[in-house]
């Protein structure tokens, strides 16, 4: 993974004539679209947008579309899903935070196991962060599908009024216990990488990565807070008639 230093283009240069490099140091965020496209932004990150297009095959208006629709995305407010009645919610979990899970994990492993191998001879913590990592995308990948299968259906049905009320104390109970170690896991990956914070000379996808686990976090930390905090008090007043 042999990198250079990232150059800067003079202010208003167009997108198409900055380099891969420079667009995806400016906004990391901007890795998953090249990553999605299997556009390299690393070891080839000093050709610009168009030339890195053309050599790829790729559609420069489309590619730049996809750019400048990241930003919208970024910026457009949503509406408040704590507001929503808890069938609607957990679809709306679903849809928003476990999809982000399943497009981001198998991202952030191939990054961080990349770097940790690259890197982690001279910064051993590298190592320690793909491992905990890998600790937590297993235990999310697990949580997700339990959530699915078994509590969000139940907790579902009782919303729309389809079934009698059900106890679901013991489910709720390991869904916060498994939020708990995902949330330790957090705390662990912030301290090994200095709070996401990159060192000066790294590469794009060292920083890509640190990147994407912040983000990692704060999706997470609004997706528990829905569960523990909105949806699960709902569906045990939704139980309080069982039993």
């Amino acid at each position: 993974m042999s990198h250079h230093s990232v150059s800067h283009s003079p202010e208003g240069t167009a997108l198409s004539d900055r380099t891969v490099g420079e667009l995806v140091a400016e906004r990391p965020s901007r890795s998953r679209i090249f990553q999605s496209v299997q556009l390299d932004f690393c070891c080839q990150g000093g050709r610009t947008l168009r030339e890195a297009c053309e050599r790829k095959g790729l559609a420069l208006d489309e590619v730049i579309g996809m750019l400048e629709a990241e930003v919208l995305e970024k910026s457009t407010g949503a509406a408040n899903p704590a507001t929503l009645p808890p069938h609607e919610l957990t679809d709306y979990i679903v849809a928003t935070h476990h999809a982000f899970l399943r497009r981001e994990l198998p991202r952030l492993r191939a990054m961080s196991e990349r770097v940790a191998h690259v890197h982690g001879g001279h910064t051993p913590s590298l190592v320690d962060v793909f491992q905990v990592y890998c600790g937590l995308e297993a235990e999310l990948n697990s949580h997700m599908m339990k959530e699915e299968q078994i509590l969000f259906p139940a907790v579902s049905t009782m919303s729309r009024g389809e079934t009698e009320p059900v106890l679901l104390d013991g489910p709720i109970a390991c869904m916060i216990h498994e939020h708990d170690d995902a949330g330790q896991a957090l705390v662990r990956l912030h301290d090994l990488t200095n709070g996401y914070q990159p060192p000066a000379d790294a590469c794009n996808t060292y920083r890509a990565l640190f990147a994407g686990l912040a983000d990692l976090e704060e999706d997470l930390h609004r997706h528990i807070h829905l569960e523990n905090s909105v949806l699960f008090p709902a569906a045990k007043k939704l139980t309080a008639m069982a039993g």
